[in-house]
């Protein structure tokens, strides 16, 4: 018989495990997730069983207005499943012994709390009790005959055994694999300078590459996403340019180099919380990147679409105070002719957190995004901006932004010019 009732010792019990979740390095600086995992917690044990709308938990959560329309704003299915992977992540590192599991079921909005207890009790196997989607406990766990019990747990052990083996093997032909092709590469001493408050943060830089909405199905056609006359329901999918690509590949092999790993992310999976407290390095332009809009990007080049003139509606970096013989918009060819010039932005933009350090590499197209990412990630071209700079070590190095001029040929970034730069003063 089960019941659908918490006892209060219980309760108090799943609370903690709450509070420790919070408190866990996981969850950590991430005001936004911590606030609706409490939420969540409490309406689970307090309604047992009873289902979320989205609508409740944006507005009492998150403070959205009254007028808020789920079919319009993905948020809260976003947060969700930014939740479900930190629990996950959680309980793969920090919780992996924790005794009260915490699960939020996809499909849904009610936490879901578990036992972990496997453990042999007088010739039986108890299985983990807890919660579906109701809170339920159960009041007389099932029976398993001894010589089963005992066949289900060698069994786990084996198969534990076999994946661990698998993936020390795999770690270890990596870490081979890498130690041997990278062994005597040396690292330039430019990327030491330039990326050095990147590497000597607590945790990983996070990559975020930009993935812009489009509209329309390949076999037929397809364009960006307009909010004005499409609805969101006509989402196909959410495209990464090539650039975008590349340029990871190409940040992977630096941080490599240092020692270092990158945490990659789509741009439209970052919440506030984790760009306020992380290192990060956006791939792509407030065009497609769109958690550029929400926090302090580039001021002296900035990009916007022309709104007058023949090139109306093209993206356009707009140099906001020209100096001599700079132009007032630096824009790639007219989209109707083949593309064999194009400008990005290179910047180290100033952020609220003086310890947190934000790069952006952008160009009004994907090639020139690409052509960004090749300019820092190479030592020459690097050896070059620091000295333009006037950096020779890390603690010398402040907010700047650049302009790259980017010759192209056959879609490939062929060669880079430095045309234009501004550096913040000490």
């Amino acid at each position: 018989m089960a019941v659908t009732r918490v006892h209060l010792a219980q309760g108090d019990q799943y609370l903690e495990q709450i509070d420790r979740l919070v408190e866990s390095r996981v969850l950590h600086g991430s005001e936004s997730l911590c606030k609706l995992l409490r939420y969540l917690a409490t309406h689970a044990l307090t309604h047992p069983g009873v289902p979320l709308k989205e609508y409740e938990i944006a507005t009492e959560v998150f403070h959205r207005p009254a007028d808020f329309d789920p079919q319009l704003d993905s948020t809260i299915r976003v947060q969700a499943g930014r939740l479900r992977l930190k629990l996950a992540e959680y309980y793969g590192s920090e919780g992996a012994e924790d005794p009260i599991l915490v699960d939020l079921p996809k499909g849904g909005y009610v936490l879901s709390f578990h036992h972990r207890t496997v453990a042999s009790q007088k010739g039986m196997l108890v299985l983990p009790t807890g919660t579906g989607t109701g809170l339920q406990e159960s009041e007389a766990p099932p029976r398993v005959p001894r010589s089963w019990a005992i066949a289900v747990i060698a069994l786990i052990v084996l198969l534990s055994a076999a994946v661990a083996a698998i993936v020390t093997l795999v770690a270890n032909r990596n870490t081979v694999e890498a130690t041997a092709s990278r062994q005597n590469e040396p690292v330039p001493a430019a990327f030491g300078i330039f990326w050095g408050s990147f590497v000597s943060g607590p945790q990983e830089p996070w990559v975020i590459f930009s993935n812009g909405a489009f509209v329309g199905r390949p076999e037929t056609g397809m364009r960006y996403f307009d909010a004005a006359r499409d609805s969101r329901d006509l989402i196909l999918d959410h495209y990464t340019g090539v650039g975008e690509v590349l340029a990871v590949h190409d940040l992977d092999h630096v941080f490599a180099l240092m020692g270092r790993p990158i945490l990659v992310k789509r741009g439209s999976l970052l919440s506030l919380d984790d760009a306020k407290n992380n290192n990060l390095i956006f791939l792509g332009s407030p065009a497609e990147n769109l958690t550029l809009r929400e926090i302090p990007s580039t001021r002296e080049f900035v990009f916007q679409r022309l709104t007058s003139g023949p090139r109306q509606g093209d993206l356009a970096i707009v140099n906001v105070h020209p100096q001599a013989g700079e132009p007032e918009a630096f824009l790639a060819n007219p989209s109707n002719q083949p593309l064999t010039e194009e400008y990005s932005v290179i910047a180290r933009v100033r952020e609220g957190n003086p310890t947190q350090s934000v790069m952006i590499l952008a160009g009004t197209t994907t090639i020139g995004t690409q052509a960004a990412a090749e300019y820092i990630c190479g030592a020459q071209s690097l050896e070059e901006l620091l000295q333009r700079l006037s950096v020779s070590k890390t603690s010398d190095l402040r907010p700047f932004e650049a302009v790259l001029r980017v010759k192209v040929s056959r879609g490939v970034p062929v060669a880079t010019e430095l045309v234009a730069l501004r550096k913040a003063k000490p």
